[in-house]
C-alpha cells in the first residue's frame, strides 16, 4: 500500500490520511479512497479507524472487534465493490484484553459512529464478525434504549455513565461467524476439571475431558462423551465460572475497601494499606480450551474438523500459555469473559435488536456451533432477519482443497443483502 497524501488536523484531535492502494484485485478495487483517522472518545481514550469510500454513498458498513485490529478485513472488498463505504475501527487497546470492559468499549464504538454521522452518512450498518458480534450487539441494544435505561454500572461495579454518552443509532446489523459473546464462548470451552485455580495441573478425574474413562480418544479419532458426562461437565463449567466471579468480586472489594480506609486515614494511612489500595490484581485463568464439541464431532454435528481455534492438540491448547482470558483484571473477567455476569452476551442483547439483521454461519466453524447460531438468529428481535449457511471454517477459509473459500460466498451474500435492504 503506497501512501500518496497525508494531512494532520491540528486542534481537532483527528489525524487523517488519504491513501491510494495497490492491493490486488481480490482486495480493494481501483479508485477506492481510504481515509485513516484517530478519534478521541467521550471518556478521553484514543481509537483509530479507516474509511474506505468507493465514491458517493450515503450508507457505510462498520467492522470492529473489541480487542483485534481489523483494518484489512476480508469482507471490505465485497462491501466497496457493492457500492457501499466500509469503516473498520481498532479498539483502544489492540491485542490486549487484560483490562477490557465492554461497557467502556462502547465509548470506542460511539466515537466511530459520531465520526461517520458527521461525515454525512445517512445509514449505518454494523458488521460483527466473531468477537465483534458481542460488542456490536451490546452497542445496538444500548443505543436503542432511552439513555436513562442504559447499563449504569459494569459487572465489576464501575459507573458507566452511558446515560450521558452520545450513541448514534444504527440502521442494520450483520453477524458473520458470530459466537454468543466472549463470556458464553469461554463458558463452553473452560475446563471444569480444575480443582485448584493456583495449580494449573490440578485435575478432578471424574471431570477430565481428556481421560479415556470420560470418552476421550486421541486425535485424529473423534471422542465419544455420553449424555450424562456432558451434562455433568456443563454444570461444572458454570460452577467454575461462578467461583471465578466470586473471586473477582472479592479482589475488587478488597481493593475498594483499602482505598476507602486510606482516604479516611489521610496522611496517617499505613504504608502497607497504601500498597494494597494502589495494587490492581490480575487473574490468571488456566485451561480455557476444552469444549467437548471440539473433540466429539457427534455433539452438535457440522462440517468442522477435529480440534479448536487454537489447534488439533487439546493438551497443547488447553494447558499452554496462549488462550482465551489467560490473564485479565477482575473487572475484565466479569465484564468480558464471564458467561454468568457479562452484559455482552447475545442471549441478553439480541432480543433488543429490532433493526434488519443478517446472520452468516460457516458450517465448519470450530467455535460457533449450529445450535448456537440457530439460537442467536431465533433470539433476534428483528422482524426482518435472514440466516444463511456457508461452507467454511471460522475465518471463512475453504474446507477442502479446490473448494471456493467460504468468505467469498459470504461476501456475495452480504453484498446482495445490502443491496436489497439498503438500496442506493
Amino acid at each position: 500500500m503506497n501512501r500518496s497524501e497525508q494531512t494532520h488536523a491540528g486542534s481537532g484531535g483527528v489525524t487523517a490520511g488519504f491513501l491510494n492502494t495497490d492491493w490486488n484485485p481480490r482486495d480493494l478495487p481501483a479508485g477506492v479512497g481510504t481515509r485513516n483517522v484517530v478519534l478521541r472518545t467521550q471518556d478521553g481514550a484514543a481509537t483509530s479507524g479507516s474509511l474506505y469510500s468507493p465514491g458517493r454513498s450515503d450508507t457505510v458498513v462498520c467492522i470492529m472487534h473489541p480487542r483485534e485490529f481489523m483494518a484489512c478485513h476480508y469482507l471490505i472488498p465485497d462491501i466497496v465493490r457493492a457500492g457501499y463505504a466500509a469503516w473498520t475501527q481498532a479498539p483502544r487497546a489492540v491485542g490486549n484484553d487484560m483490562r477490557l470492559e465492554h461497557e467502556f468499549a462502547l465509548y470506542d464504538v460511539a466515537a466511530g459512529m459520531r465520526f461517520l454521522r458527521d461525515a454525512g452518512f445517512r445509514r449505518v450498518v454494523l458488521l460483527g464478525n466473531s468477537g465483534g458480534s458481542g460488542l456490536y450487539a451490546l452497542y445496538t441494544q444500548q443505543s436503542n434504549l432511552a439513555p436513562t435505561r442504559r447499563i449504569e454500572r459494569t459487572p465489576g461495579g464501575r459507573p458507566t455513565r452511558l446515560a450521558s454518552l452520545d450513541m448514534p443509532p444504527v440502521d442494520g446489523v450483520v453477524f458473520v461467524a458470530p459466537h454468543p459473546g466472549q463470556g458464553a464462548l469461554l463458558q463452553g470451552c473452560i475446563d471444569p476439571s480444575v480443582t485448584d485455580e493456583s495449580d494449573a495441573l490440578s485435575v478432578d478425574p471424574s471431570l477430565d475431558p481428556f481421560s479415556a474413562s470420560s470418552g476421550f480418544a486421541a486425535p485424529p479419532r473423534s471422542s465419544r462423551y455420553d449424555a450424562a458426562f456432558v451434562a455433568r461437565y456443563r454444570a461444572a463449567q458454570t460452577a467454575r465460572v461462578e467461583r471465578l466471579d466470586a473471586f473477582a468480586r472479592k479482589l475488587i472489594a478488597e481493593r475498594l475497601d483499602a482505598r476507602a480506609r486510606v482516604k479516611s486515614a489521610g496522611d496517617e494511612a499505613d504504608p502497607s494499606l497504601r500498597r494494597m489500595a494502589a495494587h490492581t490484581p490480575l487473574m490468571t485463568i488456566w485451561r480455557t480450551d476444552a469444549d467437548l464439541r471440539c473433540f466429539d464431532l457427534s455433539l452438535d454435528p457440522s462440517d468442522r474438523r477435529y480440534g479448536s481455534l487454537w489447534g488439533a492438540d487439546p493438551f497443547a491448547s488447553n494447558y499452554g500459555s496462549v488462550g482465551f482470558a489467560r490473564c485479565c483484571s477482575p473487572e475484565a473477567w466479569l465484564s468480558t469473559w464471564s458467561g454468568v455476569s457479562s452484559n455482552a452476551l447475545l442471549s441478553k442483547t439480541a432480543p433488543a435488536i429490532e433493526q434488519p439483521a443478517l446472520v452468516v454461519e460457516y458450517t465448519g466453524d470450530q467455535a460457533c456451533f449450529p445450535t448456537v447460531i440457530a439460537e442467536i438468529h431465533a433470539s433476534l428481535g428483528s422482524s426482518a432477519k435472514t440466516h444463511r449457511r456457508v461452507r467454511g471454517d471460522h475465518h471463512g477459509r475453504a474446507l477442502a482443497e479446490g473448494e471456493e473459500a467460504g468468505r467469498y460466498v459470504a461476501g456475495r451474500i452480504v453484498r446482495d443483502w445490502l443491496r436489497e435492504t439498503f438500496p442506493q
